[in-house]
Protein backbone atom coordinates (compact mmCIF):
# COMPACT_ATOMS: atom_id res chain seq x y z
CA UNK A 1 0.00 0.00 0.00
CA UNK A 2 2.93 2.13 1.05
CA UNK A 3 4.62 1.58 -2.33
CA UNK A 4 1.57 2.57 -4.74
CA UNK A 5 1.22 5.75 -2.62
CA UNK A 6 5.12 6.55 -3.46
CA UNK A 7 4.34 5.71 -7.24
CA UNK A 8 1.39 7.94 -7.70
CA UNK A 9 2.89 10.75 -5.72
CA UNK A 10 6.42 10.39 -7.93
CA UNK A 11 3.55 9.92 -11.23
CA UNK A 12 2.10 13.34 -10.33
CA UNK A 13 5.29 14.82 -9.27
CA UNK A 14 6.45 13.91 -13.03
CA UNK A 15 3.28 15.07 -14.62
CA UNK A 16 3.37 18.30 -12.91
CA UNK A 17 7.35 19.05 -14.16
CA UNK A 18 6.14 17.85 -17.75
CA UNK A 19 4.01 20.43 -17.78
CA UNK A 20 4.83 23.13 -16.19
CA UNK A 21 8.28 22.68 -19.04
CA UNK A 22 5.32 22.66 -21.34
CA UNK A 23 4.14 26.01 -20.07
CA UNK A 24 6.94 27.71 -19.89
CA UNK A 25 8.43 26.70 -23.50
CA UNK A 26 5.52 27.89 -24.79
CA UNK A 27 5.08 31.16 -23.11
CA UNK A 28 9.18 31.71 -24.37
CA UNK A 29 7.81 30.79 -28.15
CA UNK A 30 4.89 33.26 -27.36
CA UNK A 31 6.87 36.06 -26.06
CA UNK A 32 10.49 35.38 -27.35
CA UNK A 33 10.37 34.05 -30.93
CA UNK A 34 9.27 35.64 -34.09
CA UNK A 35 5.86 35.41 -35.12
CA UNK A 36 6.69 33.18 -38.69
CA UNK A 37 9.76 31.40 -39.10
CA UNK A 38 9.88 31.61 -42.16
CA UNK A 39 11.88 33.22 -44.73
CA UNK A 40 12.83 37.15 -43.41
CA UNK A 41 13.21 37.54 -47.14
CA UNK A 42 11.45 35.99 -49.41
CA UNK A 43 11.99 36.42 -53.49
CA UNK A 44 9.16 37.83 -55.03
CA UNK A 45 7.78 37.21 -58.18
CA UNK A 46 8.63 40.53 -59.31
CA UNK A 47 11.92 42.04 -58.06
CA UNK A 48 10.46 45.58 -56.66
CA UNK A 49 12.37 47.95 -55.00
CA UNK A 50 11.38 49.73 -52.93
CA UNK A 51 14.85 51.71 -52.22
CA UNK A 52 13.89 52.79 -55.70
CA UNK A 53 10.45 53.58 -55.49
CA UNK A 54 10.23 54.55 -51.64
CA UNK A 55 13.68 56.11 -51.11
CA UNK A 56 15.05 57.79 -54.19
CA UNK A 57 11.78 58.56 -55.92
CA UNK A 58 9.77 59.26 -52.55
CA UNK A 59 6.44 57.41 -52.86
CA UNK A 60 4.90 57.41 -49.58
CA UNK A 61 4.22 53.98 -48.55
CA UNK A 62 0.40 54.87 -48.85
CA UNK A 63 0.55 54.97 -52.04
CA UNK A 64 0.85 51.49 -52.51
CA UNK A 65 -0.70 50.25 -49.91
CA UNK A 66 -3.50 52.50 -49.78
CA UNK A 67 -5.83 50.42 -47.02
CA UNK A 68 -3.49 50.99 -44.28
CA UNK A 69 -4.98 54.08 -43.09
CA UNK A 70 -8.51 52.76 -43.52
CA UNK A 71 -8.44 49.26 -42.35
CA UNK A 72 -7.16 46.68 -40.78
CA UNK A 73 -4.83 45.50 -43.39
CA UNK A 74 -2.38 47.38 -45.14
CA UNK A 75 -2.93 45.24 -48.42
CA UNK A 76 -0.31 45.19 -51.26
CA UNK A 77 -1.03 47.01 -54.90
CA UNK A 78 -2.84 45.27 -57.69
CA UNK A 79 -1.37 45.16 -61.03
CA UNK A 80 -3.30 48.00 -62.36
CA UNK A 81 -1.99 50.57 -59.74
CA UNK A 82 1.63 49.10 -60.76
CA UNK A 83 0.22 49.89 -63.95
CA UNK A 84 -1.14 53.08 -63.61
CA UNK A 85 2.84 54.63 -63.76
CA UNK A 86 4.72 51.77 -65.79
CA UNK A 87 2.99 51.65 -69.00
CA UNK A 88 4.62 55.46 -69.22
CA UNK A 89 7.89 54.95 -67.05
CA UNK A 90 10.49 52.24 -67.80
CA UNK A 91 8.00 50.27 -69.97
CA UNK A 92 11.06 49.17 -71.99
CA UNK A 93 12.69 47.13 -68.74
CA UNK A 94 12.22 43.42 -68.85
CA UNK A 95 10.72 43.63 -65.17
CA UNK A 96 8.04 45.98 -66.54
CA UNK A 97 7.72 43.76 -69.24
CA UNK A 98 7.16 40.71 -66.29
CA UNK A 99 4.49 43.14 -64.60
CA UNK A 100 2.95 43.77 -68.22
CA UNK A 101 2.55 40.09 -68.80
CA UNK A 102 0.59 39.68 -65.40
CA UNK A 103 -1.66 42.61 -66.34
CA UNK A 104 -2.11 41.22 -70.29
CA UNK A 105 -3.51 37.91 -68.94
CA UNK A 106 -5.76 39.17 -66.04
CA UNK A 107 -3.58 38.06 -63.40
CA UNK A 108 -3.03 39.10 -60.17
CA UNK A 109 0.88 39.10 -58.77
CA UNK A 110 1.07 36.59 -56.28
CA UNK A 111 2.87 38.87 -53.95
CA UNK A 112 5.10 36.13 -51.30
CA UNK A 113 3.91 38.46 -48.08
CA UNK A 114 6.69 39.19 -45.28
CA UNK A 115 4.99 40.16 -41.95
CA UNK A 116 2.33 37.77 -40.96
CA UNK A 117 0.64 37.92 -37.18
CA UNK A 118 -1.20 34.61 -36.10
CA UNK A 119 -4.22 34.85 -36.68
CA UNK A 120 -5.06 35.11 -32.79
CA UNK A 121 -3.78 38.63 -32.98
CA UNK A 122 -5.88 41.64 -33.66
CA UNK A 123 -3.63 44.17 -35.35
CA UNK A 124 -4.99 46.84 -37.20
CA UNK A 125 -2.76 48.86 -39.17
CA UNK A 126 -5.25 51.64 -39.19
CA UNK A 127 -5.69 52.17 -35.25
CA UNK A 128 -1.53 52.32 -35.12
CA UNK A 129 -1.15 54.95 -38.07
CA UNK A 130 -3.63 57.10 -36.50
CA UNK A 131 -1.80 57.17 -33.15
CA UNK A 132 1.36 57.82 -34.93
CA UNK A 133 3.33 54.62 -34.96
CA UNK A 134 4.53 54.88 -38.70
CA UNK A 135 5.54 51.71 -41.11
CA UNK A 136 9.04 52.17 -40.01
CA UNK A 137 8.48 51.14 -36.42
CA UNK A 138 7.19 48.19 -37.13
CA UNK A 139 9.23 47.47 -40.64
CA UNK A 140 12.57 49.43 -40.64
CA UNK A 141 13.92 51.38 -42.84
CA UNK A 142 12.08 49.90 -46.28
CA UNK A 143 12.54 52.84 -48.01
CA UNK A 144 16.72 51.27 -47.94
CA UNK A 145 15.60 47.92 -48.88
CA UNK A 146 15.73 46.20 -52.65
CA UNK A 147 14.49 43.49 -51.51
CA UNK A 148 12.11 43.97 -48.34
CA UNK A 149 13.22 41.67 -44.97
CA UNK A 150 11.20 41.36 -41.96
CA UNK A 151 13.46 43.35 -38.96
CA UNK A 152 11.37 42.96 -36.53
CA UNK A 153 10.11 39.77 -33.90
CA UNK A 154 6.67 40.93 -34.40
CA UNK A 155 5.97 38.67 -31.23
CA UNK A 156 3.88 39.10 -28.17
CA UNK A 157 6.89 40.49 -26.31
CA UNK A 158 8.14 43.21 -28.74
CA UNK A 159 4.45 44.15 -28.94
CA UNK A 160 4.27 44.36 -25.44
CA UNK A 161 7.74 46.14 -25.63
CA UNK A 162 6.42 48.93 -27.47
CA UNK A 163 3.08 49.21 -25.87
CA UNK A 164 4.24 50.19 -22.69
CA UNK A 165 6.97 52.43 -24.40
CA UNK A 166 4.56 54.44 -26.17
CA UNK A 167 1.56 53.89 -22.65
CA UNK A 168 -0.99 51.94 -25.14
CA UNK A 169 -3.09 49.34 -23.71
CA UNK A 170 -1.55 45.92 -22.40
CA UNK A 171 -4.66 44.48 -22.08
CA UNK A 172 -5.42 41.16 -23.36
CA UNK A 173 -8.21 42.12 -25.35
CA UNK A 174 -6.47 44.75 -26.71
CA UNK A 175 -5.11 42.29 -29.43
CA UNK A 176 -6.65 39.24 -28.68
CA UNK A 177 -10.62 39.30 -29.88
Amino acid sequence: MKNTRVVIFLAFVLLATAVTLLVFYNLGYIFYFPASSDDRSPAQPIAFSHRLHAGERGIHCEYCHRSARISSTAGVPDVALCRSCHMYIAADRPVIKDLSRYWIEGRPIPWVRVHRLPDFAFFPHRMHLNAGVYCDQCHGNVAAMDRVERVSGLNMGWCLDCHRRKSASIDCWTCHR
